[in-house]
């Protein structure tokens, strides 16, 4: 297998350079720098600068783009780089690669001016279903039908996506497909969380020689995730109301305890691994939020779990995936130094302050607090780890 990595590394660095060598390193830096200038632009437009002209306004494409602008990047990115490793099979890469990611650069510039809706919609949506067949041909290209799993979550994405661009067009706002969309990326974060989360502080613990382990996989982690995926469907079709506040609550619980299992504390000493763990625990966190506001049936408790959800899951979740990601696959030491210390603070400080922002009689100052903090933590992911994007492998593998 070592052999086979190092030569599908070799190989896409012949046919397209290190920068399209693997999906991690064109996808991840797209989703920094546009998780930078998106945020300026709708900060901008907030305060009625007319620095954007969008076909669906300003507000559905803040919403639009937080999930499937910046979320796809990340999913791309973590996929076309994971996948390889589970199938043993060369990485998509070079003008494959190139022409994967152009196809999602065509849907985050056509977002930006007021075209036709039509014309808008499909060629922002036809990314994710590409995608997803290209992923599935890699699979089943090796026999390994069992990570076939992850694809589902992707083609409700994708369906979310074609949902957000019809409900915007007949009634000016979407709800379900918005639902759909942030639910679906929940849900890859429960799945893939539950596979590296474990595996990755295990492995940590093992080599410090500690006697407790996090729990194995099993039929309560299945159960968790199978509870979740469907609160978050009965979420996104019924979000208000004692039903939806009991299957999301309980979900919430469920998802903490399966969190607690994972021995997070004892990761302390390792903010990279640690930020993983408290990554996740945005994941309960915003649930809870959600049954809170479907029990009281309240916009701004649910307007505070959305922003949960949106800056806890989407923002830092991911920014501490791609970090490990690119350290790792960079052949860097898995160490996050004080600038990559301080945008992980600052991320999860975007989040508690977005979240608190309608729960208080300062909205409007602390949006823009918000926003400062998670423009400082994705400048700094571009500024310390950007460079190595464009970097050979250390090793001189790729």
């Amino acid at each position: 297998m070592a052999e086979a990595r190092f030569r599908t590394s070799r190989d896409a660095g012949r046919r397209g350079g290190v920068f399209l060598s693997l999906g991690f390193r064109p996808f991840f830096f797209a989703a920094g720098l546009f998780a930078v200038l998106a945020m300026a632009v709708w900060i901008l437009a907030w305060h009625g600068s007319e620095v954007i002209a969008p076909s669906m306004g300003t507000r559905n494409w803040h919403v639009h783009e937080m999930i499937f602008g910046y979320g796809s990047a990340v999913v791309s990115g973590f996929l076309f780089t994971a996948v390889p490793n589970w199938t043993g099979r060369p990485a998509v890469s070079g003008s494959a690669l190139a022409g994967l990611f152009l196809l999602w650069l065509a849907g985050r510039i056509v977002l930006l001016f007021p075209l036709p809706p039509v014309w808008v919609a499909v060629i922002d949506v036809i990314y994710l279903p590409v995608m997803a067949l290209v992923l599935a041909r890699e699979i089943l290209g090796a026999g390994n039908r069992r990570n076939l799993v992850v694809l589902a979550p992707l083609l409700l994405f994708a369906l979310a996506n074609i949902l957000f661009h019809v409900e915007v067009a007949r009634q000016g706002v979407s709800g379900i497909g918005m639902r759909l969309g942030l639910g679906g990326l929940v849900f890859l974060v429960m799945v893939i969380g539950g596979r590296i989360i474990p595996a990755f502080t295990r492995n940590w613990l093992l080599q410090r020689g500690a006697a407790r382990q996090p729990a194995a996989p099993g039929r309560f982690d299945l159960g968790a995730l199978l509870l979740g995926g469907a609160a978050l469907l009965f979420w996104v079709v019924q979000p208000m109301g004692w039903p939806a506040a009991a299957v999301l609550g309980l979900a919430g619980v469920l998802h903490l305890v399966r969190l607690a299992r994972w021995c997070g504390f004892a990761t302390l000493p390792s903010p990279l691994l640690f930020v993983l763990h408290l990554g996740y625990a945005t994941v309960p966190a915003g649930l809870l939020l959600l049954a809170l506001a479907a029990v009281q049936q309240d916009f701004v408790t649910e307007v505070a779990a959305l922003h949960m959800f949106g800056v806890g899951v989407i923002g830092a979740m991911t920014l501490s995936v791609m970090v490990r990601v690119c350290l790792g696959h960079t052949g860097r030491p898995l160490r996050s130094d004080g600038w990559m210390n301080a945008a992980f603070g600052l991320v999860f400080g975007a989040a508690l302050v977005r979240v608190l922002a309608p729960l208080t009689g300062f909205e409007g100052p602390m949006i823009d607090l918000a926003a400062l903090l998670w423009i400082v933590a994705f400048a700094l992911f571009l500024l310390r780890i950007g460079p190595l994007l464009f970097r050979p492998r250390l090793g001189g593998q790729g």
